[in-house]
């Protein structure tokens, strides 16, 4: 993994104490006079862009992305250092109305949990639209936590005159400390966005190291990497509670120091019915996720992967030849 662009914090500390250090860091790499450092959540329904806005501010992907709603789960931190400020960013699960199951409870309680210990909200809607979902997402905003209103996918209004009286609108039902109508593609307005949120963050050392992205580490990316190109080749076929269980994560070494990261996963689905979906005509859909995995992970940890998908033995164990 290249030690200075795509390093992995194990520690998860930081999501609670912006000011925490872990424990093995050494004390001049986070405490400086000057330093800025805050926690951020990034809120919203499902499917409004929070966690392609997440992997632009932090420059990389670390939560993944999907049409397919409720993709993301867990409370994925993106760290992002500029300057003298540190910028932690909290991806959470979209706050799910649809359907009262224990696994929509739970994340629910996840995004409850997250706009109540942070320095900042971004509140995240699609530009010109607000629907009964997004009223309940707001609805739990906290007084006294400043939000920001993130009208997101500008890209696609095709009337942009009628932004303004919309942006008037939503300032009637809550008192956002700023708007910031925008793109997650376009560069210029993450950089907006970054000189924003920049004035919320308290003086304080920095929670984690320069070179840090995220405080997930490999084995959970993993896991959620496999999972997004699930959702991606099954469409709306299969439901969005399958899972995926990472088995083994194993590194070896070669001479000259190259690394070989050896994962195998299962994919875990909610009715036997469910696996035809997966695994496709001859194995052919369950083989397509395991190399388009294997492919993006590679590139996001910087070293060469294997997958049980590239085994040939263990593919013949499954019954295709």
């Amino acid at each position: 993994m290249n030690a200075t662009k795509n390093k992995v914090s194990d520690g998860q500390s930081a999501l609670d104490k912006p000011s925490s250090k872990p424990e093995n860091a050494p004390v001049q790499a986070f405490q400086a006079e000057g330093r800025r450092c805050g926690l951020i959540a990034i809120v919203g329904k499902p499917n409004v862009g929070k966690s392609t806005l997440v992997n632009a501010l932090v420059g990389q992907k670390i939560s993944i992305t999907s049409r397919k709603a409720q993709t993301t789960r867990h409370r994925i931190t993106g760290i992002a250092t500029r300057g003298d400020s540190q910028f932690v960013f909290v991806d959470t699960p979209g706050f799910q109305t649809q359907h009262n199951t224990a696994l929509n409870k739970s994340l629910n309680k996840t995004v409850q949990g997250a706009v109540g210990d942070v320095d900042l909200v971004l509140f995240v809607v699609e530009a010109g639209s607000f629907t009964p979902a997004d009223a309940k997402v707001l609805a739990l905003l906290k007084p006294g936590v400043p939000a920001v209103l993130i009208a997101n996918k500008l890209d696609t209004v095709k009337r942009r005159a009628e932004i303004a009286p919309w942006l008037q609108s939503m300032q009637q039902r809550h008192a956002f400390a700023e708007f910031v109508p925008m793109s997650a593609k376009n560069p210029k307005d993450i950089d907006r966005l970054f000189a924003i949120c920049e004035k919320y963050l308290p003086e304080q050392p920095w929670a984690y190291g320069e070179d840090e992205l995220t405080d997930r580490s490999e084995r959970f990316l993993a896991s959620e990497i496999v999972r997004e190109k699930l959702f991606r080749f099954t469409g709306d076929e299969l439901p969005y509670t399958s899972t995926v269980v990472v088995d083994k994560f194993e590194d070896e070494y070669g001479r000259n120091h190259s690394r070989l990261a050896r994962i195998a996963a299962t994919i875990v689905v909610e009715r036997d019915g469910h696996k035809a979906m997966v695994i496709g005509e001859k194995g052919e859909r369950l083989k397509r996720i395991g190399t388009e995995a294997r492919q993006e992970l590679e590139r996001l940890m910087d070293c060469k992967v294997s997958g049980w998908a590239d085994d040939e033995a263990r593919v013949r164990s499954f019954g295709y030849e």
